[in-house]
């Protein structure tokens, strides 16, 4: 049994990645550093697969953290999901997220390689596009100056581990470029949950729903789309978190060295904020409060994915339905706050 080392795992994507991995029959080991999760989600991990996963509260950016969990298991690859990734946040803490985001990935690859290499699956994003001006956006679409320094971190990573892979034949690496995750795992014990207020729409809608926030906030109404909200690719994240399983494969199957290959996840669609509210409100057979505010720093106006070359190359595709995304969405947000 192959050993994957999920950074980050406690999270959001992290956690539905983990559950993917072992139906998949990969050994997981989990590190996390709490500081944007806690341990509920891998209790459900627990309750959904049966397994005990092993977990360490381990900082990435700390070597002395990561060597132990190399010695102890045998890594043979990490799905490296540890990152700050509020778009606004990191406007206003920009030395926070260079420093993390970072630094987490450099001191991961260096012990990788001091521990003989191995697969890398990086959780990148589409901000690295910017505001592309032609859509949808193909894997070859330039990548415009970052619109936030998240987005700017992201570029950054994908350059240090090209530059890692000409340099360390022992290390290969996907790039996967993430749209917008949303969704739960359908059986309710696994979803998305947010410290404070939510920087994701999905959880902000769903914590209105539940009376936790008086309304929801819609950033931005005269965007040059057709109901003036930002088009966003949304895509459900146990389709997500499968991509993660099909990229592992493709390291498997490659038999050279050199690999550095980059896949958009999404879904291919574009749909407008508004339509995403009105869907959930459609769906789950309730009505929201909601105000437009202005628009959020960093925001762009419109992006979806061409997921052609992940449907080919990885042979996997986004497959689960809106309606379904959104119903198992509410139904995690039900659960947790114990609405019945």
């Amino acid at each position: 049994m192959k050993n994957i080392l999920i950074t980050g795992g406690a999270g959001y994507i992290g956690s539905h990645t983990a559950v993917e991995l072992i139906h998949a029959g990969y050994g997981v080991v989990i590190a996390d550093n709490l500081s944007n999760a806690d341990t509920t989600c891998l209790e459900g991990v627990k309750k959904i697969t049966g397994r005990d996963i092993p977990f360490y509260k381990a900082d990435c950016c700390r070597k002395d953290q990561l060597l132990p969990i190399f010695r102890e298991h045998r890594i043979d690859g990490v799905i490296h999901f540890a990152a700050f990734k509020a778009v606004g946040e990191s406007v206003e803490k920009p030395l926070m997220y260079y420093h993390n985001n970072l630094l987490s990935l450099v001191t991961l690859l260096e012990v990788m390689v001091e521990n003989g290499g191995g697969h890398v699956v990086f959780s990148s994003s589409a901000t690295v596009y910017g505001q592309p001006p032609v859509l949808p956006v193909t894997e070859d679409t330039p990548r415009m100056p970052a619109t936030s320094p998240y987005g700017n971190t992201k570029q950054i990573c994908e350059d240090i581990l090209a530059d890692a892979v000409k340099a360390y034949a022992s290390v290969k690496v996907v790039i996967l470029r993430y749209f917008n995750p949303i969704g739960a795992h359908p059986s309710a014990l696994i979803g998305e949950l947010p410290r404070g207020i939510p920087n994701n729409l999905v959880p902000f809608i769903t914590q209105t729903a539940a009376g936790v926030r008086k309304e929801l906030h819609i950033f931005g109404s005269n965007y040059n789309t057709p109901d003036g909200t930002a088009l966003r690719d949304y895509i459900d994240v146990v389709d997500l978190a499968a991509a993660h399983v099909s990229a592992l494969k493709r390291m498997e199957a490659y038999d050279k060295p050199g690999l550095c290959e980059v896949f958009n996840v999404g879904t291919g669609k574009p749909l407008s904020v508004m339509e995403l509210v009105k869907k959930f409100e459609t769906v789950n057979h309730l009505s929201l409060k909601y105000r437009i505010t202005g628009r959020r720093e960093g925001d762009v106006e419109a992006v979806w994915a061409d997921t052609s070359l992940a449907n080919r190359v990885l042979s996997w595709k986004a497959r689960r339905p809106l309606e379904e995304t959104l119903a198992n969405a509410w139904a995690w947000e039900r659960n947790i706050r114990g609405i019945t």
